[in-house]
């Protein structure tokens, strides 16, 4: 097995805020600058478990109200209706809009709970060392980062107007109270990928064959 050498190890540590390679003289005990740009340089993030779990948690405790609560009203000459997420998924199937409900159930369903479940998984397996592939799991980072660009919630709203909606001059539209903790649950799970370091991933996997040779 080829040994896996890190930056931190050579001595390198990255400028979080303009990308510069630099070899600071010394990363304990003092704060270092980035000589480029003057930003503190941090060989990991300061913190990175402990706010990932706390902006994760929080998402967890707002997904339950935004998956409950109606995150749309609708009223018209005919009456009025509340929809959460899951009857308008329902109510687009059965209008025959199949193509719109697996869009709106792929965006508000199956992102965040599958970005809540991989972050949760990612840092459980940092910090029991669980043993599998850093390869992997560093795939599995930039697939959250990439959905979390586009996990929005004009995704789906979009979707309801225009299915809710048919005659605009005798209609409204108000949002209810579950798109506001949808947006909640959006942000903090931008924030958590965000905070979380994936150079953790690595350094698990070194910490394992450390491990595996020693004994």
């Amino acid at each position: 097995m080829t040994a896996i050498v890190t930056a931190l190890e050579l001595g390198l540590v990255t400028c979080h805020c303009c990308g510069l390679v630099c070899r600071p003289p010394d990363l304990v005990g003092c704060e270092v600058s980035c000589p480029r740009c003057e930003a503190s340089l941090h060989a990991r993030k300061p913190h990175s478990i402990a706010r990932t779990w706390a902006l994760l948690l929080a998402a967890c405790v707002l997904y339950i109200p935004a998956n409950l609560l109606p995150i749309m009203e609708s009223g018209s000459l005919f009456g009025s209706q509340q929809d959460t997420i899951m009857s308008g998924v329902v109510f687009l199937a059965t209008s025959g809009s199949w193509h719109l409900a697996a869009l709106v159930f792929f965006a508000s369903i199956i992102v965040p709970s599958g970005k809540l479940l991989a972050l949760a998984f990612l840092l459980v397996s940092i910090q029991r060392s669980v043993p599998g592939s850093a390869w992997a799991r560093t795939r599995l980072y930039r697939v959250l980062e990439f959905f979390g660009r586009w996990s929005m919630l004009d995704i789906y709203v979009v979707t309801l107007l225009a299915a809710l909606v048919q005659i605009e001059s005798i209609a409204t539209i108000r949002p209810g109270p579950g798109a506001l903790f949808f947006g909640g649950v959006v942000v903090l799970t931008m924030l958590a990928a965000m905070s979380f370091d994936p150079r953790l991933i690595w350094d698990n996997r070194k910490e394992q064959t450390r491990n595996d040779r020693n004994s």
